[in-house]
């Protein structure tokens, strides 16, 4: 086991994670999003600091409540975040208000967890999908909507005219789909855009937005609580857990070799079909107790509570990020790199 607690992150210093890179799109720093319950305040997220290069897909994953989702609204700025920079195209979104706001933020859309209720009931599909081309005066705005209807398998002359309601919830999500592309953004936030359609349906739409992504030259923030899905659809993954970023890296990275024990034990949890493959129950390291209050985090790690790993410097100091140590190529001395992934654990599983 490695100890990674020799240096330590000044609180002045860049997170360690943000990469020196030229096609950054979109850079989060040290985001916070409190929310006020009463007379008490929920850390929803906590110094979140992530980055997302041009054409990559960012997969966001963790259990439900973790923040994930409200750092994909905090993004764009719905609502704005309590403190923090959301750095999109090099201008910083939380400095930003009335039209400049509205202005930039066409370059980055959303597609929303429930399809159906995040459409319209009243109006008629062609309308919902042109409604971003007609505030902004788009032209050829007809020949657009067909355009994306057709991109993402609707046929624009059967469904232009018909309403939410009369489609199901995965071409319901088409349709938002759609909707989000018409306006030609470079960025595409998806929180959690197949978590409630069927099954069966699911890998139809993980499908259309991977086609999507490459026929729009898109960057994707992928929000997901599915490990399986994640790995399929994205470059690089960040793990979350009560507000805080406790992992990030190279997707082949982090599911071949996890360094934090809360990923580990999220892998552990994904079911495979091969009982060969599986270890013994007793070897499994899943998870241990309730999540913890976010109005009320444990002190120091926010996982300690229920890391079998966790001792007592756990509980005094909070763990930064700090890069994976490489590990030895098979059959020869040369390191592997660990320099794009990134771990928040005291003793970490490398």
């Amino acid at each position: 086991m490695t100890d990674m607690n020799t240096e330590r992150q000044s609180d002045n210093q860049k997170p360690a994670q943000l990469r020196e890179r030229d096609d950054i799109v979109l850079r989060v720093e040290n985001l916070v999003v409190n929310f006020a319950v009463g007379k008490q305040t929920v850390q929803a997220v906590s110094n979140v600091s992530l980055d997302v290069a041009r054409g990559e897909t960012l997969g966001l994953v963790g259990e439900s409540g973790c923040g994930k989702s409200t750092v994909g609204r905090a993004i764009m700025q719905l609502p704005s975040p309590t403190s923090g920079e959301v750095i999109f195209k090099g201008q910083d979104l939380t400095r930003m208000s009335g039209e400049q706001l509205r202005q930039t933020r066409t370059g980055l859309q959303m597609i929303f967890q429930d399809p159906i209720s995040s459409l319209n009931p009243r109006r008629k599909v062609k309308d919902i999908i042109a409604e971003g081309l007609h505030i902004w005066r788009r032209p050829n705005q007809e020949a657009r909507v067909r355009e994306v209807m057709e991109a993402v398998g609707l046929d624009p002359d059967a469904a232009a005219d018909r309403r939410p309601h009369q489609f199901s919830g995965g071409q319901c999500q088409r349709i938002c789909i759609a909707r989000s592309l018409a306006l030609d953004p470079d960025v595409l936030i998806c929180d959690e855009p197949v978590s409630a359609l069927d099954v069966s349906v699911q890998a139809q739409i993980l499908n259309l937005l991977e086609d999507m992504k490459q026929r729009y030259q898109l960057t994707m923030v992928f929000v997901a609580h599915n490990l399986a899905v994640v790995k399929n659809i994205s470059d690089r993954v960040a793990v979350m857990y009560l507000g805080k970023l406790c992992e990030i890296g190279d997707t082949e990275a982090i599911y071949a070799r996890p360094a934090h024990p809360y990923t580990r034990a999220l892998l552990a949890s994904i079911p495979d079909i091969d009982p060969d493959s599986n270890l013994p129950p007793d070897h499994l390291p899943l998870l241990q107790g309730d999540l913890p209050s976010p109005a009320n985090p444990p002190s120091g790690c926010r996982f300690r509570t229920r890391c079998p790993h966790a001792q007592a410097l756990c509980a005094d100091r909070e763990p930064v990020m700090q890069a994976v140590p490489g590990e030895l190529t098979q059959g020869s001395l040369e390191q592997r790199s660990g320099k794009d992934h990134f771990v928040a654990c005291h003793f970490p599983l490398v």
